[in-house]
């Protein structure tokens, strides 16, 4: 996890919701709240002043939505790394924001303290978090299309995509796997190739879809 502390933006239409998630961290010293914004359209002037490390977002929002807000703050700042929040699990949005939006990760709001630390401290380290009623309703909607070309991997390379999923460094792996980190690094880029996946979370979701993991 990224040394000291981690500036979180939070963006809900109900203040009651930003109350309760800042409720949640009283006592986690890690994550402190930089901004708390009722109206979406208001972020984008914020940011450009204040350093933030992960957005917390609602999705069902008026005007602007979180899916919008999204792909507007991946747009214009890459470095956010994204968790969206909302009541329910809806999958194929949730596939949208992914392909949109590249989020690190969704989680709904009858969320406790433990799960919303766990899903912090997870994407403040460069993985990802989905609640497991968000990812049965991603499989769902992945279910629904229409089934595409399966693609041949290799047992090592399962075997590797496994081990990112459990953020696994490079060189963790060429040591778990008694490889060397080229070869390590050849597989992940043959992984991406073969999978038409371009980040991690592409890949992990791809990976569940077809439930490799």
């Amino acid at each position: 996890m990224k040394q000291g502390k981690i500036n979180l933006a939070i963006v809900d239409d109900h203040q009651i919701v930003i109350d309760g998630l800042k409720s949640l961290l009283l006592g986690h010293d890690t994550f402190q709240v930089a901004i708390e914004l009722t109206r979406p359209e208001e972020l984008k002037a914020l940011l450009e002043n204040t350093q933030i490390d992960i957005l917390i977002t609602d999705i069902m929002m008026p005007g602007m939505n979180g899916a919008e807000l999204a792909k507007q703050v991946r747009q214009h700042f890459p470095e956010i790394k994204i968790l969206a929040l909302s009541m329910s699990g809806q999958g194929e949005l949730v596939n949208q924001m992914i392909e949109d939006s590249d989020i690190a990760g969704y989680v709904l709001k009858n969320i406790g303290k433990q799960e919303l630390i766990k899903a912090l401290e997870k994407i403040s380290s460069g993985g990802i978090y989905f609640s497991d009623e968000v990812l049965e309703e991603m499989l769902k909607a992945s279910e629904k299309k229409t089934t595409v070309e399966e693609v041949h991997l290799t047992n090592r390379e399962i075997e590797i995509i496994r081990l990112i999923e459990k953020e696994y460094s490079n060189k963790k792996i060429a040591d778990t796997l008694f490889l060397s980190e080229r070869t390590v690094e050849t597989h992940r880029k043959n992984i991406f190739r073969k999978t038409k996946t371009s980040s991690l979370i592409g890949l992990i979701k791809y990976a569940y879809e077809r439930k490799l993991i």
